[in-house]
């Protein structure tokens, strides 16, 4: 195959993932208009259309669809491959894809990656902001990050931070105008902040436990955010009860910008976890980024 075609499919598979012509671009490292004018290209040479372009989207046709999934497998296995050789070189190098939730971002990956990174100049990690349960394989990354209990079954994890004590916040004059919930079922006549979840288009429940049981909640109120450190912000402008972990609110509660409620009733889960497909050979690039975001506590 001529080494064009190669590119070429290349550029298609970042844009099929990326669903977007600009990060796609950006990932490829060139201009979007030399990337659109490639795809181009790639389609008439193939005489089918790959990508349906709207204004604001981008998605594999049918056939498109079919050439991504017979070809990004060999294209995943060819990088393996050569990143593999790494492991001849003094030092690890390569780059490694991660998805994770704004939470585990704020208060997993960066905070253990900083020194990782200072430490590994040859290293290059591309972390993506996704609070919906990826699909790794298909969008081409390497990791994602998830709550214990939220893994795939046919995906390896590793424990990457302690367990998750969930809390139910909110500003203390909040309650100079509303009463204090004393169960949960009690919000339901309370006004409450939301978290999106964009992939399931749904919002995020409120989970309690009450002696064995676990509860499930939705809640209603004037706001809705798919980024918790903006429920954090409008919980602190009183605009209502939040549902987030205690390490987050843990700086307010202390400062007293921030009361806790329904403490018997909420949860211990199962903290973040590193999750990846099985693969026959993961680069060493790959191994010292999960072995400096393991678990030790």
């Amino acid at each position: 195959m001529p080494r064009e075609n190669v590119n070429d499919l290349r550029a298609f598979i970042a844009v099929a993932q990326e669903r977007n012509f600009t990060r796609a671009a950006a990932r490829m490292g060139v201009s979007q208009s030399a990337l659109s004018h490639t795809i181009r290209q790639l389609e008439d040479r193939l005489g089918v259309r790959l990508l349906t372009r709207t204004t604001r989207s981008v998605a594999p046709t049918e056939a498109g669809q079919r050439l991504l999934d017979g070809i990004t497998p060999h294209f995943r296995e060819i990088d393996a491959h050569v990143e593999a050789l790494g492991a001849l070189r003094d030092v690890p190098a390569g780059t490694v894809r991660l998805v994770s939730s704004d939470l585990g971002i704020s208060q997993i990956l960066w905070p253990k990656l900083i020194p990782f990174l200072k430490a590994h100049p040859d290293i290059r990690v591309e972390i993506t902001q996704d609070n919906g349960l990826n699909d790794l394989v298909a969008e081409g990354y390497d990791a994602g990050v998830r709550r214990g209990e939220h893994l795939a079954r046919d995906m390896i994890s590793a424990r990457i931070g302690p367990d998750l004590h969930y809390v139910v916040v909110a500003a203390p004059e909040l309650f100079d105008r509303w009463p204090r919930p004393e169960h949960p079922r009690d919000l339901a006549t309370l006004p409450c902040i939301n978290f999106r979840l964009q992939s399931a288009g749904t919002n995020f429940a409120w989970e309690f436990r009450e002696d064995d049981h676990i509860l499930r909640l939705k809640v209603e109120g004037q706001l809705v955010f798919n980024n918790i450190f903006y429920c954090l912000e409008a919980a602190l402008e009183g605009f209502g009860l939040t549902y987030m972990a205690a390490d987050l609110a843990a700086p307010h509660l202390q400062a007293g910008r921030l009361v806790q409620v329904l403490d018997t009733y909420c949860p211990v889960w199962d903290g973040f976890h590193l999750y990846y497909p099985n693969r026959r050979q993961a680069s060493p690039a790959f191994r010292a980024v999960l072995n400096a975001l393991r678990h030790r506590g």
